[in-house]
């Protein structure tokens, strides 16, 4: 026997269009709805996460670098107060800043007490109105109504800031203006020493602008980078979470899937009780009717013999045909109303051998070669012989019938491998073979191809060797021959 094709051998009961109507059955797809809304979430989470922490980060360095510009506009007021204002008012009776000296004696002060610090520029405002007495950027000098609310707070005696900034993460692109950042800090220029119980009076208002532009550029770049590496984060997370979304979809599919499945099979079941039952009571009907018939046609013919010769071959067709008629009667009853196996001790190969000397002169008729490897060495199994006998039968006829031109057919028998110590049974043809279409359905109640026949032969082969706890199993190629192997487990 050539080396065939294996085909596992389970029933199935749904059809194409059953599959077609469960992959259309898909109202909601999660994956999809997931992939959306998880994207913008993560997507907005991202952004939100960017903007926290950067301007956290803005938070933070305003906060030191107005600390900062404090505390030097602090020692810059008492620097100025104690090196310019104290030696101006002693040797000139005043302080003139019109006057070219005292101009470059402050800017000296100014810049001995700025050397070394992250400050662009000092302006010093008059207490008496909004003008530009002193600054280190010459061409502000005059001009009036430059310092704004900060600079009327600090007449009151209080210190704060102003920030100017411009520019976002599109000025780190090529070609793009740069990013400036200054913060411009303004506190009361105070005389230092007390006449009388009267508080000290505010002589002008010192602005110092500390440049932030590289400390801002670093910020966005910082804000670029948290951003960049949070969506990395975020799309592994949406990544691993897709999938765990994707697999529990595909399991709920399947669940949902099996469960249709389940259903319709259910549901043919049902119809094939219902069926069941209606084929036994009409075959239990027609039964008896059709014994009489046949007796009756078998006296016929006896008295055709005698009476009127050579019409004997009349009541020969009709007991022929009740006959057959009979057997698919009795095959209806068999499906319908199975029965309880009988278990006692027995040889399967004395099974196979009253099967084969029962089949062998038709096979001998139809040309076909009967080859026996019956394995002498079997232990005797617990078996029901009349069901097993109709088994093994039913499949060596479908042999049979499968080579109606003639060739081969082998019956061996063999012990199971391992320590079971059950048995194999194979019956192997060189017939035309199943095509793969079919060799699903061979063992679907009422299912055949042949012109004669009511399909139920190896349904009701299954049911048996299943009865004992075995199972049935078909290798068949087109054109080379058909396999089937019966395994019977130790019971």
């Amino acid at each position: 026997m050539p080396a065939l094709r294996s085909v596992p051998m389970t029933p199935k009961n749904s059809k194409i269009t059953d599959m077609a109507n469960l992959r259309s059955v898909r109202p909601f797809r999660l994956v999809k709805f997931f992939s959306f809304t998880g994207l913008v979430v993560f997507l907005f989470c991202t952004l939100a996460l960017s903007w926290l922490i950067t301007n956290h980060a803005k938070r933070v360095l305003l906060e030191r670098s107005e600390a900062y510009s404090l505390v030097v506009a602090e020692n810059l007021g008492h620097q100025v107060f104690q090196q310019f204002v104290v030696p101006t008012v002693l040797r000139y009776g005043k302080i003139a800043l019109r006057k070219p000296e005292q101009q470059q004696a402050l800017d000296t002060v100014v810049r001995d007490a700025t050397h070394g610090m992250r400050i662009q520029s000092v302006t010093i405002y008059d207490s008496r109105k909004n003008i530009v007495s002193f600054s280190t950027e010459k061409e502000l000098i005059g001009r009036v109504d430059l310092g704004g609310i900060e600079y009327q707070r600090a007449l009151e005696r209080q210190s704060s800031s102003r920030l100017n900034s411009r520019g976002n993460v599109f000025n780190l692109l090529p070609g793009a203006p740069e990013i400036s950042s200054e913060l411009h800090t303004y506190i009361p220029f105070i005389q230092r020493k007390i006449i009388g119980n009267r508080p000290p009076p505010v002589m002008g208002v010192i602005e110092v602008v500390q440049d932030l532009s590289e400390d801002a550029k670093e910020i966005i770049r910082f804000q670029v980078y948290v951003s960049a590496i949070l969506m990395v984060i975020m799309s592994g997370l949406f990544a691993v979470l897709r999938f765990i979304v994707a697999k529990a979809e595909r399991i709920i599919e399947n669940r949902a899937e099996e469960r249709r499945r389940l259903e319709e099979q259910l549901h043919q079941s049902e119809k094939l009780a219902t069926l069941g039952k209606m084929v036994a009571s009409v075959s239990h009907e027609i039964k008896n009717p059709l014994g009489i018939v046949r007796s009756t046609a078998e006296i016929l013919g006896k008295r055709l013999k005698s009476v009127a010769p050579g019409n004997e071959h009349l009541a020969a067709i009709i007991v022929e045909e009740t006959g057959r008629l009979d057997g698919i009667v009795r095959e209806f009853l068999d499906f319908a109303r199975p029965q309880v196996p009988k278990f006692a001790l027995a040889s399967v190969n004395d099974i196979l051998e009253k099967v084969i000397h029962f089949i062998a002169s038709d096979l001998e008729s139809h040309r076909i070669t009967l080859v026996q490897e019956l394995d002498g060495a079997l232990d005797p199994l617990a078996i029901d012989r009349e069901q097993l006998y109709r088994a093994f039968l039913n499949i060596l006829l479908n042999g049979r019938q499968a080579m109606p031109e003639g060739g081969t057919l082998t019956v061996r028998s063999r012990r199971q491998e391992g320590l079971s110590g059950g048995v194999v049974v194979e019956v192997a043809d060189t017939g035309v073979g199943i095509a793969p279409d079919k060799l699903s359905r061979i063992f679907t109640p009422f299912y055949t191809d042949k012109n004669r026949g009511t399909g139920l032969g190896l349904a009701i082969v299954q049911n048996i060797v299943e009865s004992h706890g075995g199972t049935i199993e078909v290798e068949s190629e087109e054109g080379r021959g058909t396999l089937f192997r019966v395994i019977l487990p130790r019971r």
